[in-house]
């Protein structure tokens, strides 16, 4: 028979309950307490906010190294459009939510983190109906940055055409927090020995990784990149082809899945990968199985950027 405990003893036993990797969260803030708290057996959210029970939110990871917070600005402005596209507003003003960032990434007291940023319909009931909830709400997290071995970019990473199509238009471009498919997409990447996945439209278009953009080196050396019709903009992305754009040729346009194969380079970009070669896909080498010299590029031009660059807190 379950025990009913009275408030304290409550607190008391979710206190005693230890939860995975909490050694890598750093801190949490609650906008509805207005604190900040350390103590990752404590970050809570409602059960009844409809960001958890209906993905009736949107977010954003961005990282800091050096207690200087890389692509703010475009991480922020990409919150707004996608809040905007779901008919959201946060509980305070878009100011304060900068304010608020920096001053909890400051009481994680760590130079290099990540920090994930939600915001949600808010607490209210448990049906669909947004009108249960009198207040939207924000949360921030940050953890322990993921670092990985240099390894890892020289010796590249294997991708693979995943069953799960690609999303939708009208979602691609909003990053909510209902992320089901990308995580079925990388689910089917790690059973079948992967490391990356990749999803295509209806038409038989490249789209985008789980959680990265892909672009593709072609024979003549010029950078291609998907249209994004089914795909986030990264920000990664975005900042990549503005720092090539005096070095190397640019374009968007459809790629087919062929055109992977013929590719001197395919190249994936995120917050936490940079840009890394992938080498072979669908177990196919590409070009002579070794990262490339655009990917190379890339990644040293966006770290010397995340060095010179960035909002300091």
């Amino acid at each position: 028979m379950i025990k009913v405990l009275d408030t304290d003893n409550y607190v008391k036993e979710i206190l005693t309950k230890s939860r995975p990797n909490e050694k890598d969260y750093l801190v949490f803030y609650d906008h509805r307490l207005g604190v900040a708290c350390k103590n990752p057996r404590l970050f809570l959210i409602p059960i009844d906010d409809h960001l958890v029970h209906r993905g009736d939110g949107v977010f954003e990871t961005m990282k800091f190294k050096k207690r200087k917070i890389y692509l703010l600005k475009e991480h922020l402005e990409r919150l707004k459009r996608s809040a905007k596209s779901i008919y959201l507003d946060p509980p305070c003003s878009w100011e304060d939510v900068e304010r608020i960032i920096l001053e909890v990434c400051k009481a994680s007291e760590t130079d290099d983190a990540l920090i994930s940023l939600y915001l949600g319909r808010g607490p209210g009931g448990f049906t669909t109906d947004f009108r249960e909830c009198p207040y939207s709400s924000f949360y921030i997290v940050v953890r322990k940055y993921p670092y990985k071995k240099e390894s890892f970019w020289e010796k590249g990473v294997t991708a693979f055409k995943c069953d799960i199509p690609a999303k939708q238009s009208y979602l691609a471009k909003v990053k909510t927090v209902d992320y089901l498919p990308n995580v079925l997409m990388k689910r089917e990447a790690i059973l079948k020995g992967y490391d990356y996945p990749l999803c295509f439209d209806e038409h038989g278009f490249l789209a985008e990784g789980s959680t990265e953009n892909v672009i593709i080196v072609d024979q003549q050396g010029r950078v291609i990149v998907p249209e994004l019709k089914n795909a986030l903009s990264g920000t990664t992305l975005m900042r990549a082809l503005e720092l090539i754009k005096d070095k190397f040729t640019f374009l968007f346009r459809p790629i087919r899945e062929e055109e992977i194969y013929e590719a001197k380079e395919v190249i994936l970009l995120g917050t936490t990968i940079d840009a890394v070669s992938v080498v072979r896909y669908n177990d196919k080498p590409i070009h002579d199985v070794r990262p490339g010299p655009v990917s190379k590029t890339i990644r040293t031009l966006l770290l010397q950027d995340q060095k010179e660059n960035g909002v300091c807190f």
